[in-house]
């Protein structure tokens, strides 16, 4: 007879709609922050309890996933849009986002998976399943994209995830059935468009972008993706592939795999086309079209450069490298950013008043344009794509001078890069102003790797102190020499690498 008066639904604050909508409706609309993280919890919430039929579970899962939608977008532009944040605040927003979109797809995912493997009662799922794929697929992506932002630790363990989704939308028959992900927003997907948006970027190079590079690379996937090739087997011109058994991410395609009816093969295909047209027309007109959404404002230069990267990368071919590299275990001595540098080749300098920029370095592989080394312990929130070093080999007096290019972590506290050598040796020069007054400032002579031109001067510089179009003066080898600009080669957030045109003036004594 009790069970007459037993409610079938779980004793849980969502368990009504009307109830669930007005709980939602009360998250902090002016507290991203406190909102991802109420969001968060009934992810989590949700997915713990048991009583809730499949349908009910998955409605509810996609409410919550809307109602966290601009909060996410809010504290993304916060966090891209200010690439200096303290770090307090950086780690701030980077959990926010990262743990919502972490419980976003375990949600999900949960939703998902009795009906994928046929559970009793999952039938009226049916119609809510491209949907909630697409989503699960985004989120997930989600989840590696703030990864690669902090450049790792990875949890390749997503790509497991991935794949057994996208092998449900194909076994279905709806991995291209076209949607609109949330309400009142412009754009649809697919499943298929989805799969390919996480495994492109992945086969991308990341570790090789800034943040905010990466923010544009795949805000460009996106626009690019329903252009993009998916097969079954291996074609002309195919650069990529992925073992949905795998659980693993993509692999460019050096050599074919084995076959099996798991592997999924991909390629640029169209979008290689239509990247090409893009970039021409960013170059005739200096200006970004309005087509293309990169969720902020950028400028033209700096989209174009991570657009030639993205060409880069999609090539069928892989790009050739310039010189040989050659494996090698040696330590290197390492100090950063223009002051380091500069303390390094100063011999009025000591860097021993300042041992925080000191670091040991044990190279893996080395080539006449640069090396890959292994950092044992990442100290500080200095390492990141575009900083300055000078690395002095073991036994040797000299200091090269280099710049890291590619940046990945396999654990918090330790990390390998990729680093592009700008010169074999330097030296310390003084600089005025042509025809200043000012105090002479202290500037950085290269000795390029390849020589160089005696007509040439390149230039490392304190960001900021000289502007474009001035001419310098340059004492250096005992005589005085006027410097006229030829351009910038290189700046980060505290250096500037620039070119001169060399002339000398007369003696410097």
């Amino acid at each position: 007879m009790l069970n007459l008066f037993r409610s079938s639904k779980p004793d849980h604050p969502l368990a009504e709609l009307k109830e669930a909508r007005n709980i939602l409706e009360a998250v902090p609309a002016n507290d991203s922050f406190k909102a991802l993280d109420e969001l968060a919890h009934w992810h989590e919430s949700v997915r713990a309890v048991e009583g809730f039929k499949p349908e009910y579970r998955a409605q509810l899962v996609q409410l919550i996933d809307e109602t966290a939608q601009i909060h996410l977008r809010r504290l993304s532009r916060e966090y891209l849009s200010s690439p200096r944040l303290p770090k307090f605040q950086e780690n701030r927003l980077w959990v926010a986002i990262h743990e919502y979109w972490r419980q976003s797809a375990l949600a999900m995912v949960f939703c998902i998976e009795p009906y994928a493997s046929g559970a009793k009662g999952t039938d009226a799922l049916k119609s809510a399943a491209p949907l909630l794929s697409v989503r699960a697929l985004r989120a997930l992506a989600a989840q590696m994209k703030w990864q690669y932002l902090r450049y790792g630790p990875f949890d390749n363990s997503l790509w497991a995830m991935v794949a057994k989704i996208y092998a449900l939308a194909e076994q279905k028959n709806f991995a291209r059935i076209r949607l609109a992900v949330y309400p009142n927003v412009p754009g649809e997907s697919s499943p298929e468009q989805e799969f390919l948006r996480a495994v492109v970027l992945a086969a991308s190079s990341p570790d090789g972008l800034t943040p905010v590079e990466i923010e544009i690379a795949e805000r460009s996937i996106a626009h690019f993706s329903a252009s993009f090739t998916l097969v079954l087997e291996q074609q002309p011109d195919i650069a990529y592939w992925i073992d949905l058994a795998a659980g693993e991410p993509p692999l460019r395609l050096a050599r074919p795999p084995q076959h099996a009816p798991t592997l999924r093969f991909f390629a640029a295909g169209k979008a290689g086309e239509q990247l090409e047209a893009l970039m021409q027309a960013i170059r005739s007109s200096n200006a970004i079209p309005s087509s293309l959404n990169l969720g902020g404002t950028y400028e033209p230069q700096v989209v174009l450069a991570v657009l030639q990267h993205l060409a880069m990368v999609w090539s069928p071919k892989p790009p050739e490298r310039k010189f040989a590299r050659h494996t090698v275990k040696s330590r290197l001595v390492v100090t950063h950013g223009f002051d380091g540098v500069l303390a390094a080749l100063d011999s009025a300098s000591s860097l021993d008043f300042d041992q925080s920029r000191i670091e040991n370095w044990v190279v893996e592989n080395v080539s006449a344009g640069g090396f890959g080394a292994l950092v044992p312990q990442v100290k500080g929130d200095w390492l990141k794509i575009g900083a300055l070093i000078g690395l002095q080999p073991e036994g040797g007096e000299n200091w090269l001078i280099g710049v890291i290019r590619r940046f990945n972590r396999d654990s918090s506290q330790r990390g390998a890069v990729g680093v592009q050598t700008f010169a074999k040796s330097a030296e310390v020069v003084p600089l005025r102003i042509e025809g200043g007054h000012d105090e002479a400032q202290t500037g950085i002579l290269l000795h390029p790797l390849a020589g160089g031109s005696d007509a040439e001067a390149q230039l490392l510089l304190p960001a900021g102190v000289v502007l474009p179009g001035q001419n310098l003066e340059m004492q250096a080898e005992g005589r005085l020499f006027l410097l006229l600009p030829a351009g910038a080669a290189e700046h980060g957030d505290d250096y500037e690498l620039l070119r001169f045109r060399k002339m000398m003036r007369d003696s410097a004594e």
